[in-house]
C-alpha cells in the first residue's frame, strides 16, 4: 500500500498557486550578453583592462618610426636641455659628485617635471655610457624620437579643415637648422616637418632645443625617400614648391601658397638635389636685393612661409 501511495503522490492534484512567478521566472531576461559584457567573467576582466590601458597610453604620433636615444653631457648642457622641456627618461648623476649650483639646478628641473628617472652612478660607468666625454658628474639620456609618417601631416590638416601647409627639408644635417624651421612652422600655422631617414639631420637634443618647445607641438615626419614622398603629396592635389636659387618665379608671384602646399628647402651649400628639383612643380627664388648668394635653411622656409600665412590670413 505504501509503495502504491508513491505512485499515486506524483499524480497532478490541487495545489498551491505560485501567483506567476514561476512563469515570469521562465520568460527570461532577453538574449546572453556577450562573454565581454558579463561582470565578472574572465574576458570582461580582459576587456576592461585594456580599456584602461588604451585610456592611459597618448596616441601615436605616426607611422614613422623611432629615432635613436642620445645622451646629453655635461652641466650646462643638461640644464640647458631641461630647461628647453627637451625629452628625458633618465638623469645620471655621479657619485659623490660637487654640489655646485648647476647640479642642484638639474636635480631641480628633473623633479619638476616628473617622468625623469634618477639614477647615481660611479664615474667609471658615466665614463664608459659617454665613451670618455667630459661629462661633468650629469649625463641626460633622450629617449628615441617618435615621427610622423608624411601622410599623418596633410590627414591633420585635412580634419581641421585646412589647406596642409608642409616643408620638406632636402639634404640640411645641421640639426639646429631643422629646429629653426620646426619653429617656423609652428609660428606660421604650418602642419609639420618631412625629413628624409637618410643623410639629413633627425630630432636630437640640439634640434629640440633650437625650436624652443615648439618640437612638443610640430610633428616631424620621416620619409623612407623624399622623392616618392613628394610625390603622394602631389598625386594628393598638394602642390610641391622648390626653393632655389635660380628658380623661374620669386615667392611673391606665386599663387600656389594659397591652396595646399609643400615648400622644399635644400642645403645650404648644394640646394635641391637633382630628383627632388625634377619633382617639384614650381622652382621659386626668393628676391635679395642686398645681393646674398643664399639664406639658412631655417631662414629661407620662414621667410617662405611668412608669405604662405600672409595670404591665407
Amino acid at each position: 500500500m505504501a509503495a502504491n501511495n508513491r505512485r499515486m503522490s506524483g499524480k497532478k492534484g490541487a495545489q498551491v498557486g505560485s501567483g506567476g512567478q514561476r512563469r515570469r521566472g521562465l520568460e527570461g531576461k532577453g538574449p546572453t550578453p556577450p562573454a565581454e559584457a558579463r561582470k565578472g567573467h574572465k574576458k570582461n576582466r580582459v576587456a576592461n583592462a585594456k580599456a584602461k590601458q588604451t585610456v592611459r597610453r597618448p596616441a601615436p604620433r605616426g607611422r614613422g618610426g623611432k629615432g635613436t636615444s642620445e645622451m646629453v653631457v655635461g652641466r650646462n648642457s643638461v640644464v640647458e636641455a631641461l630647461r628647453e622641456g627637451v625629452p628625458a627618461s633618465m638623469l645620471y648623476v655621479q657619485q659623490f659628485v660637487d654640489n655646485d649650483e648647476r647640479v642642484r639646478e638639474a636635480l631641480q628641473l628633473a623633479a619638476e617635471r616628473g617622468g625623469i628617472h634618477l639614477m647615481e652612478a660611479p664615474r667609471p660607468e658615466l665614463d664608459r655610457m659617454t665613451n670618455g666625454l667630459n661629462h661633468q658628474g650629469l649625463v641626460l639620456q633622450v629617449p628615441p624620437y617618435e615621427y610622423a609618417h608624411p601622410e599623418d601631416l596633410a590627414n591633420a590638416a585635412y580634419d581641421h579643415g585646412q589647406d596642409p601647409l608642409i616643408v620638406a627639408l632636402d639634404g640640411v644635417t645641421d640639426p639646429r637648422n631643422l629646429g629653426a624651421v620646426v619653429r617656423s612652422v609652428a609660428a606660421f600655422g604650418g602642419h609639420g616637418v618631412v625629413v628624409p631617414e637618410r643623410r639629413a639631420a633627425g630630432m636630437t637634443a640640439g634640434a629640440w632645443k633650437t625650436s624652443a618647445g615648439a618640437a612638443a607641438r610640430t610633428p616631424v615626419a620621416r620619409a623612407t625617400n623624399l622623392t616618392r614622398a613628394l610625390e603622394a603629396y602631389k598625386k594628393a592635389g598638394i602642390v610641391v614648391v622648390g626653393l632655389a636659387a635660380d628658380g623661374e618665379k620669386e615667392v611673391g608671384e606665386l599663387a600656389a601658397l594659397d591652396g595646399p602646399v609643400v615648400i622644399v628647402v635644400g642645403s645650404e651649400g648644394k640646394g635641391l638635389s637633382r630628383l627632388v628639383g625634377e619633382t617639384c612643380d614650381h622652382r621659386v627664388r626668393i628676391p635679395m636685393p642686398g645681393g646674398g648668394e643664399s639664406l639658412n635653411a631655417g631662414v629661407a622656409a620662414g621667410v617662405v612661409l611668412y608669405e604662405a600665412a600672409r595670404r591665407r590670413a
